[in-house]
C-alpha cells in the first residue's frame, strides 16, 4: 500500500519534471484554455509511459519545489471530462494528499495516470488544439507529435523504485492517528475505525443529533495509510455509516430561500474495503435540485445582479445589502439550478470581488463551485 505523501516527496526529489511526471503550481478546470492544458498534459504522460504509472503533482512551487498547497479538489467525475475529449483515455485518479505543515482546508493534488497501453489523442477540438492531436513528453515539456510514433518503456523500473520506496508501515499509521486526533483536530470530536486489519479511516467534526441521526459539520475525513483525505468541508454537513467492510459518507447541501431552509442529499460516495488489501471508492450523485417560485427567483436573481454591479463599481452596501451578499453564492447557485441558465456566469464573475470580502462568503462560494462541478459531470 503507496502513502501518497511519501510519494510526493520521492517524486520531488526525483530531479526535475521528467517524462513520467509533471509538477503544478495550480490548475484550472473551470475554463477552455484550463481544460486544454490538463488534458494535454494527461495524453503526453499517458503516451510517453505505455506500461507504468504517470503523476502530476498539483501545489508545488515551480521552480523551488515548495510545497504550497492548493484547496481541496473532491470531483470523482475528473475521468468523464478525460473520457469525454480523449481517445482510449487512460485511468485517472484525483487524490488530496495531507502534509501536516499546510493550512486547514489545504492539501496537495495528485493526479495518477495508469496506461491502457494504447496511444492516446484529442477525441476533438479544445481551445487552440486540435481534435486527432498525439502529444509526448519532450523532457518536462508535453510537445504535439503529428506523425507516426513508437514508444519506448525507459522510465518503469524508475516508476517502480519509487513507488516501493513510498510503501507504508506501521509507524506512518500510528503516527497518522495520533496527528490526526491529537493535533490537526484536538477542538473537535474524532473517531476512527479500522477495516479488515489493515485500512484506518479516521473522520472528525462538529456533531448534531437529529432524532436518531447524528450529522457532522466541518468535517475531515482522512483514509490514514495513504494521507489521502476522502472528504473535507468547512460548511456541508454529512452522515456517517459503517460496516466490517464499507465507510459510507452522504452530503448534505443547506439551500433555501428567504429564511426557509432545508438539508438536501448531495452524494453518497461508498469506499468498500476488500479482504486482498485493496479497496474501491463509488459515488453516486443523490441530489434532487430544489424547485422555487420563478416569480420570486426572478426578483432575487435581479437583486444578485444589483449587488454585484455595486461591488464592480466599489459602491458601498447598506447593512441590509451586506446581509444579502453572504447569501449571493447560493442563491445564484438555486437559480442556476432553476433554469437561469446565466446565473453560473455571473457567480464567476463574482469570484475576485467576493475574495475581497470578509467573513465566509468566499467559502461560501468556493462550495458552490463545488456542487456545480458535481452536478455537471454526473
Amino acid at each position: 500500500m503507496i502513502n501518497k505523501r511519501l510519494l510526493i516527496k520521492n517524486l520531488l526529489a526525483h530531479n526535475d519534471e521528467s517524462s513520467f511526471y509533471d509538477k503544478k503550481r495550480s490548475i484550472d478546470l473551470g475554463s477552455k484554455e484550463g481544460k486544454a492544458k490538463f488534458l494535454k498534459h494527461i495524453c503526453a504522460l499517458s503516451n510517453s509511459n505505455p506500461k507504468n504509472n504517470s503523476y502530476i503533482v498539483i501545489g508545488v512551487e515551480d521552480e523551488t519545489n515548495e510545497i504550497r498547497g492548493v484547496d481541496f479538489f473532491d470531483d470523482s467525475k475528473i475521468q468523464n471530462l478525460v473520457n469525454a475529449y480523449l481517445t482510449h483515455a487512460p485511468l485517472i485518479v484525483y487524490e488530496n494528499v495531507a502534509f501536516p505543515h499546510l493550512p486547514d482546508g489545504k492539501v496537495v493534488g495528485l493526479v495518477t495516470i495508469r496506461p491502457n497501453g494504447k496511444i492516446t489523442s484529442l477525441r476533438k477540438n479544445i481551445w487552440k488544439y486540435w481534435g486527432g492531436s498525439i502529444f509526448l513528453r519532450d523532457g518536462s515539456i508535453s510537445m504535439p507529435k503529428n506523425f507516426d510514433i513508437v514508444i519506448e518503456d525507459v522510465n518503469s523500473e524508475i516508476v517502480a523504485s519509487i513507488e516501493t520506496n513510498a510503501q507504508n508501515n506501521i509507524q506512518l499509521t500510528l503516527d497518522g492517528v495520533i496527528d490526526f486526533i491529537n493535533h490537526r483536530h484536538a477542538d473537535l470530536e474524532s473517531h476512527y475505525k479500522v477495516f479488515k486489519e489493515l485500512f484506518v479511516v479516521c473522520w472528525a467534526g462538529y456533531t448534531k443529533q437529529v432524532k436518531e441521526n447524528t450529522y457532522y459539520s466541518r468535517v475531515d475525513i482522512e483514509l490514514i495509510n495513504e494521507q489521502v483525505r476522502l472528504f473535507y468541508s468547512a460548511l456541508d454537513e454529512v452522515s456517517i455509516a459503517y460496516s466490517e467492510s464499507e465507510f459510507k459518507i452522504t452530503e448534505y447541501v443547506h439551500l433555501g430561500l428567504n429564511n426557509q431552509f432545508k438539508y438536501y442529499p448531495l452524494e453518497e460516495v461508498t469506499i468498500t474495503f476488500k479482504e486482498n488489501g485493496s479497496h474501491q471508492i463509488d459515488s453516486k450523485l443523490i441530489f434532487e435540485p430544489p424547485r422555487f417560485n420563478k416569480k420570486t427567483l426572478f426578483h432575487i436573481y435581479n437583486a444578485n445582479n444589483a449587488l454585484l454591479r455595486k461591488l464592480q463599481k466599489k459602491v458601498p452596501l447598506s447593512p441590509s445589502e451586506e446581509k444579502d451578499l453572504q447569501n449571493l453564492p447560493a442563491t445564484y447557485l438555486i437559480c442556476y439550478l432553476n433554469d437561469f441558465s446565466e446565473a453560473k456566469e455571473k457567480l464567476y464573475e463574482a469570484k475576485d470581488y467576493l475574495k475581497q470580502i470578509k467573513g465566509n462568503v468566499y467559502q461560501s462560494f468556493k462550495e458552490t463551485v463545488r456542487i456545480l462541478r458535481k452536478v455537471k459531470y454526473s
